[in-house]
């Protein structure tokens, strides 16, 4: 049976994406009703599509183009691309590819498209070591969401199934959403790519410090700022701990923000997280915000999450990383410069501290164009120099998270009750 071009393009649009049942049921259709051929289905399935109007497509990389309002702002690197036409796309390469078995791991983004029937492309995000980020216009319920796709790697894939087992976890458990964590919405199989859809947010907070810093204008991150992320890092590690798992990955790209005017963030990224009750990971954490017991091959529990907090918070109060992304052992020499000696029981029992200290317990590297050992004499310095404040209030929470011997480092429930989270600046 002949059928009009409107109900023919919706069968090539779903025989291309892989529905063959809804494809199937709609021949069916047409089979069985004979007015159905000249029914407008492109029109009665995509009623929400809007018109096409040229797109900026953003990059999130390290450097955010913001506006003083936190929205995206237009800049050099923006390039805007007509969405008309169905061979429009970020990559300047070829026709788009839609098998998802070529060699580039990488699903072709083509904007003004709908994926798997329901999520309209409208904006390129950017991009992780195993995802790009897109957003996309829900036309089932409406709204902008955030559309995470993952490469066709399988060690990517099955990191990724972990992942949202993990957000589906503590997301049921949290069903008012009251523990500043990412929402998950959906995620599906398609084209050989796995795709989570989450709650769309705004720049991560080294996005957004880095935008202040060379835009100028008034300070963001204030005392009575960096008060309020505080005591939702918290509340969400306090939440995320009760539930026996560690984020092992907490670090200013991973803290997003929901609301700029209102001061409210949401954690993120749980790809890395784990248990208290797996067989732990000896590499976990990004090195800047790595805590001492995991450079030195201890055992670690939940608190290495509050490390991680100590030196997100003294890098926001600063502006510069407290622990710069070095070799482990320069930052283990920062850390003792900075807060004295490591305990002699957590070097006795660290299975990595041979690598960074000699028999006698002094801290050494090899150089690499001699092949010498040296002795490094680590460089006195101090919390307060760091931070430049004076609120003695602050810096002695801040010494708090960053105990080097866990043992002395709080839960987020007893950081909860410092002091200076109950200051009214």
């Amino acid at each position: 049976m002949a059928v009009s071009n409107g109900v023919e393009a919706v069968l090539e649009f779903l025989r291309k994406n892989g529905l063959s049942e809804a494809e199937s049921a709609l021949r069916q259709d047409i089979i069985e009703n004979n007015d159905l051929g000249n029914f407008d289905y492109e029109k009665f399935f995509f009623p929400m599509v809007p018109p096409p109007p040229p797109v900026r497509v953003r990059s999130f990389s390290r450097l955010s183009e913001l506006s003083a309002d936190g929205n995206c702002s237009k800049s050099s690197s923006d390039e805007f691309v007509s969405i008309g036409s169905p061979t429009s796309r970020v990559s300047s390469s070829g026709t788009p590819k839609l098998t998802g078995f070529e060699e580039n791991k990488e699903l072709p983004i083509v904007l003004n498209t709908v994926l798997a029937g329901r999520y309209y492309v409208t904006e390129y995000l950017g991009s992780a070591a195993f995802s790009r980020v897109v957003q996309a216009h829900d036309l089932q319920t409406g709204i902008d969401v955030c559309l995470k796709i993952i490469k066709n790697d399988k060690d990517f894939f099955d990191q990724s199934l972990d992942e949202i087992k993990l957000l589906k976890l503590v997301n049921k458990h949290d069903p008012a959403d009251l523990h500043h964590f990412l929402r998950l919405y959906d995620y599906f199989y398609h084209q050989e790519h796995l795709f989570i859809v989450t709650e769309l947010l705004q720049a991560n907070l080294y996005e957004f410090q880095k935008f202040k810093q060379e835009s100028g204008g008034e300070e963001y991150f204030t005392l009575n700022r960096l008060q309020l992320i505080t005591r939702q890092c918290l509340e969400a590690l306090q939440y995320l701990h009760s539930l026996g798992i560690v984020h092992c990955d907490l670090k200013p790209e991973n803290i997003l923000i929901k609301s700029y005017r209102r001061c409210e963030i949401k954690v993120i990224d749980l790809g890395s997280s784990c248990f208290q009750t797996d067989n732990l990971c000896l590499y976990v954490q990004s090195r800047s915000y790595r805590a001492p017991e995991v450079m030195l091959g201890l055992q670690y529990d939940e608190k290495i999450d509050i490390w991680s907090l100590g030196c997100i918070l003294a890098e926001l109060c600063s502006g510069e990383v407290l622990f710069p992304n070095d070799a482990v052992v320069m930052i283990l020499a920062r850390m003792i410069g900075m807060f004295g000696s490591i305990d002699m029981e957590m070097l006795v029992k660290g299975q990595e501290t041979h690598k960074y200290f000699t028999k006698e317990y002094d801290i050494y590297y090899v150089n690499e164009e001699t092949d010498q050992l040296e002795y490094i004499i680590p460089e006195e310095s101090s919390l307060e120099q760091h931070l430049q404040v004076t609120d003695t209030t602050f810096i002695d929470f801040v010494r708090y998270l960053l105990s080097i011997n866990p043992k002395r480092r709080p839960t987020a429930r007893q950081a909860l009750r410092h002091p200076w989270l109950s200051y009214v600046y």
